[in-house]
């Protein structure tokens, strides 16, 4: 069986995308400050897109936060999704909306999305991937691939699973959890098309920026 959708970002100057970065922000954020470590890091290297990732914030926090670093990602052409909220994506401008499979009703959400980016968590489950793939998703996520201080590890996938969607769909798959530059060989190799990192570049000692070229260079080495 397969299934086709758009990439969440655009090809590099026009050639077919390998695996790609795609950045989640911390889970705590002082907008106008961190909007200059976006830029930062941006401006470093390859990124596919970015999701603004606050649990438990309140709207006018949320909002305040997607005024200050939507614009430096899109202005970048860099796409700009919202975890949890497809409504609000939708009013604030941004490109789309992350899911996990307790935020909501998918397919409402896939609706009021109509041509923006729609990703789904599917954890370490096929099913799930392919009930998401049936629905629409721009994207299916799997993991998490490592421990990770993000959030509570609850599902463990393997990077077979990556092997297995790449043959039975053409959805881009987004690898996450705990993924950084000295452990992503083995998940870009199975053939992720996106790898979503918090900490490798986040918390990187010298910097965001340097996080993403070290990633941007794990990738090209392992991709290679």
């Amino acid at each position: 069986m397969a299934g086709s959708a758009k990439q969440p970002p655009k090809a590099q100057n026009g050639d077919a995308p390998g695996c790609r970065l795609y950045l989640v922000t911390p889970p705590a954020l002082e907008p106008a400050r961190f909007a200059e470590d976006l830029a930062r890091a941006l401006d470093a290297g390859d990124v596919a897109c970015v999701q603004l990732r606050l649990k438990d914030a309140d709207d006018d926090t949320i909002r305040r936060a997607i005024d200050a670093l939507r614009p430096v990602a899109q202005s970048r052409d860099v796409a700009f999704l919202l975890n949890d909220r497809a409504d609000l994506a939708v009013q604030t401008g941004c490109d789309g909306a992350h899911l996990g499979q307790e935020d909501g009703d998918h397919a409402a959400a896939r609706t009021l999305l109509r041509d923006g980016i729609l990703g789904i968590t599917c954890h370490a489950s096929r099913h799930l991937a392919m009930e998401a793939g049936e629905l629409g998703a721009d994207y299916v996520a799997f993991g998490a691939f490592f421990p990770t201080a993000t959030k509570e590890t609850v599902h463990k996938a393997e990077p077979e699973i990556l092997s297995w969607w790449a043959e039975v769909m053409e959805i881009p798959s987004v690898a996450i959890g705990g993924i950084d530059a000295a452990n992503c060989a083995p998940v870009v190799r199975a053939g992720a098309d996106f790898l979503a990192v918090v900490g490798a570049v986040w918390n990187h000692p010298e910097g965001p920026a340097a996080g993403v070229r070290a990633m941007n260079a794990a990738i090209a080495e392992a991709a290679g």
